[in-house]
């Protein structure tokens, strides 16, 4: 009876209002919820609401008692999510996939469809994804599974709804190749999560665009009542399937911080809760037998729910915390306001719905076979039991018990969590020793720490602290944030245990992140850079004061390539790099427009190598190529024109030998330039870590794949020694795009310019009416900007390609007061 699926929908409601409140939770700080709610806030929406709801909706069209396993495993295991047992959680859930697998080929085992091929394709992505998700890989990891589960779900529906079966064959094939790309989005996911998300990226663009042309909404828009409302829903739910596809082909899985965050809720926010707020007045009558009235109120709900992802969307692309709570809360009141209209609505309509009956006296159609538990080797059940047999082994494989270990000492180590990082990010401790972490966050958005041993913190607000006594330390233990996407940003830490064989043990979580990694090439180089660390005792940075143009109209140089430097190219990381006069980038060489330039280029290197000076009209043949070590040659050049000019190394591969370090800047005045309070220059390039040359190197500069970006030869270099300034000087920037791959898009937060030159020519004045916020420059090009910093304080000079400003490309700027000077 209907009555007896309450208690299915009561596990849905469960993981609903745990998904709420632990997403709301991690948009405001002030927020109690318990830890479960916040780690598995994607979990329990996507598998433990949705999962159970579409689980539920095929088990009563199968009508069969053995299908109702789906739905019940899913709310189980929402309800054991929600309280905490995670691993409980995760393998009611995995296995509710599996049947829910059983269910659709029980279905097809009936009626032969396309849409009923394309759902079980789609919910062979549930039993993956928690097979997974079992294994250890992270939730951000599996989005895309999620994403293929849902899309391809819905989209099948879709068709099986709306009754859109006669379609052209080349029409269907359309869909069919559209949802093939998002799976195999997410099957390479398995090896390369961000390219995963491009490939499941781009297949939901094509899927949106294809359900926006053949759905039947197009037309039932037009009309009134429910059919115009559920199109309603439909169409602004494509726009925002499209949307959350655009992010990911462009993005990939997070490159900025919030990127991620936007293009997840356009998607399962966006795309999916509009599709069950449209589809709820027809799937909630088959589900419990009970009536939902259409009445205008419900546009209410609607509304606020894509005000809301808007909200939250254009907050996440701005970094707008403000605007992206407020659309976080708006989404928890229209989820709110809808299942408060639904409930009202269904009491209004009592009315139970029944089967259509024929009329009195007419002979009754013969019964069909009683449903039964018996499996009679039913190819759904023997399925649905071997997945859930594949849970439990990978749940009871993947978990192994703790070695029981002798106390042998004590210890307390301080640990901080700020910048995207766990600091210290490895404790070595002798074996036995018990190990007791006082753990504060000193960041400006909350955090916690979660141990693979079961000690978590909970989520700390900025400056809170919470302490963790581990047992006696016998095995390496995995700690990270369980934030969305901060593991995935490097908030890990590794407890290793010294004088045993654990110490030496590989690490099962690293996942991806060690194949192929630059770490691997140099045992020194961190798998990621903690930017915010010290920098190495005696470093100094590269002096981006740009001296004046000296005297004289023709100017000898001499500059010699080596490849034997080491130098620190981010906090903590020191390396070999090519260079000119062993420095990255090399010298600056500055003149005004016809003056002249003498280069002897010495070769003191172990390899070929070569020059090419942007600035200078020459046949490349005799002056660019490349010398063997102990050679030398004379490059002379006319500066014919101004700017902001690149030289580099002209030796073949170019992107090894510029993304290595060979390559500077020339500044050529243009005429009657302007005294300034100070000039600066900034070089920005690739970092890409390993020993120069090697074959993890070169495959991470032919992918277009840095480890970071650099202002000057050093990641995040003058956030650790500042430039300075004086409030109410005028101060000129240059800057040069080294690449090998990529430009830059040069601001100051909190000072706009009012001066912009870029390749030859000015683009603004000093005295216009317009003004300017950023100097984006494509790789090789060059230019300056002016601005006059207004107060004093400390404003940061970045690349607003945010994901480059976040891997390096970041500095400071101290501006003092007028009296300091």
């Amino acid at each position: 009876m209907a009555w007896r699926r309450l208690p299915l929908l009561a596990g849905a409601a469960v993981a609903l209002a745990a998904g709420i409140t632990g997403g709301l939770a991690l948009l405001i700080e002030a927020m109690p919820a318990p830890a479960s709610f916040t780690e598995h806030h994607g979990p329990l929406m996507a598998l433990g609401f949705l999962g159970t709801l579409i689980a539920l909706e095929r088990a009563v069209a199968l009508r069969r008692p053995w299908g109702y396993a789906a739905p019940a495993l899913a709310a189980a295991g929402a309800v054991a999510l929600a309280a905490g047992a995670e691993q409980t959680g995760r393998l009611a859930l995995t296995a509710a996939g599996g049947w829910l697998v059983g269910v659709y080929l029980a279905l097809l085992g009936r009626r032969r469809s396309r849409e009923t091929f394309l759902q079980l394709g789609g919910a062979l992505a549930w039993p993956a994804a928690g097979l997974l998700w079992l294994a250890g890989r992270p939730v951000a990891e599996l989005t895309v599974w999620f994403a293929a589960f849902l899309v391809l779900t819905i989209a099948a529906e879709r068709l099986e709804l709306a009754h859109v079966v006669f379609l052209r064959p080349a029409a269907w094939a359309g869909l069919l190749a559209a949802t093939a790309v998002v799976g195999a989005g997410a099957v390479v996911s398995l090896l390369a999560p961000a390219a995963g998300a491009r490939t499941a990226g781009a297949g939901m663009v094509a899927v949106a665009g294809w359900l926006a042309f053949h759905d039947v909404a197009r037309r039932t828009v037009r009309g009134s009542g429910l059919p115009r409302y559920a199109a309603v829903c439909l169409l602004a739910g494509y726009g925002w399937l499209a949307m959350a596809g655009a992010l990911w082909s462009i993005t990939g899985l997070a490159s900025g911080r919030y990127l991620y965050d936007a293009a997840l809720h356009a998607l399962f926010l966006g795309f999916v809760m509009s599709m069950v707020f449209g589809h709820a007045p027809v799937i909630l009558p088959a589900v419990l037998r009970v009536r939902l009235p259409y009445r205008p109120v419900l546009y209410a709900p609607l509304a606020a729910l894509h005000a809301a992802v808007g909200l939250r969307v254009a907050g996440d692309l701005a970094a707008a915390a403000v605007v992206r709570t407020l659309g976080g809360v708006l989404a928890a009141v229209a989820l709110l306001l809808f299942a408060g209209c639904a409930f009202a609505l269904t009491r209004s309509g009592r009315a139970r719905v029944a089967p259509p009956r024929g009329p009195v006296g007419a002979p009754q159609p013969p019964r069909g076979p009683r449903a039964s538990w018996r499996p009679r080797a039913n190819p759904g059940v023997v399925v649905g039991c071997l997945l859930t047999a594949a849970a439990v082994v990978v749940a009871v494989t993947g978990v192994s018990a703790p070695p029981t270990v002798t106390a042998t000492g004590s210890r307390t180590v301080d640990v901080t969590l700020s910048g995207m990082r766990v600091r210290p990010a490895v404790i070595e401790a002798p074996v036995g020793t018990v190990l007791t972490l006082r753990v504060t966050n000193a960041d400006a958005q909350r955090h916690d720490l979660r141990l693979a041993t079961g000690e978590r913190t909970p989520m700390l607000a900025s400056g809170q602290s919470s302490t963790l006594r581990l047992r006696p330390l016998g095995e390496a233990v995995d700690g990270w944030c369980t934030v969305a996407g901060h593991r995935a940003a490097g908030m890990t830490l590794r407890i290793t245990p010294t004088g045993s064989a654990a110490a030496t043990r590989p690490d099962p979580g690293a996942g991806h992140d060690g194949h192929g990694s630059p770490a691997a090439a140099q045992p020194d180089a961190p798998a990621r850079l903690d930017l915010a660390a010290p920098m190495s005792p005696g470093w100094t940075p590269y002096d981006a004061a740009l001296k004046p143009a000296p005297g004289g109209t023709e100017h000898r140089v001499e500059i010699r390539a080596d490849d034997t430097v080491v130098q620190e190219v981010a906090p903590g990381v020191r390396q070999r790099v090519w260079t000119f006069n062993g420095t990255m980038p090399g010298p600056v060489l500055r003149g005004k427009v016809g003056d002249v330039f003498t280069v002897t280029f010495v070769n003191d290197g172990s390899m070929g190598h070569g020059i090419d000076f942007h600035a200078g009209a020459n046949a490349p043949d005799n002056p660019m190529r490349t010398i063997q070590p102990g050679e030398r040659l004379t490059y002379r050049f006319r500066a014919e024109f101004a700017g902001a000019w690149l030289y580099h190394c002209s030796t073949m591969p170019m992107t090894q030998h510029i993304a290595n370090g060979m390559y500077g800047a020339v500044i050529i005045d243009p005429p009657d330039l302007p005294d300034v309070g100070r000039e600066y220059l900034l070089v920005q390039g690739e970092l890409y870590l390993g020993e120069p040359g090697s074959q993890a190197q070169v495959a991470k500069i032919r992918q277009g794949d840095p480890d970071g970006w650099m202002f000057n030869g050093t990641a995040a270099g003058y956030d650790h020694a500042p430039l300075t300034a004086t409030a109410g000087e005028r101060v000129r920037i240059w800057a040069v795009a080294a690449g090998p791959g990529t430009g830059t898009a040069l601001h100051v937060v909190g000072a706009p310019f009012d001066t912009v030159y870029a390749e030859g020519a000015y683009r603004l004045r000093a005295g216009d009416p317009g003004g300017a916020q950023v100097l984006d420059l494509a790789p090789a090009q060059g230019g300056f900007v002016e601005l006059v910093f207004p107060e004093p304080g400390t404003y940061p000079v970045v690349d607003h390609t945010m994901h480059q400003a976040e891997a390096g490309a970041h500095g400071l700027v101290k501006v003092r007061p007028p009296q300091d000077d």
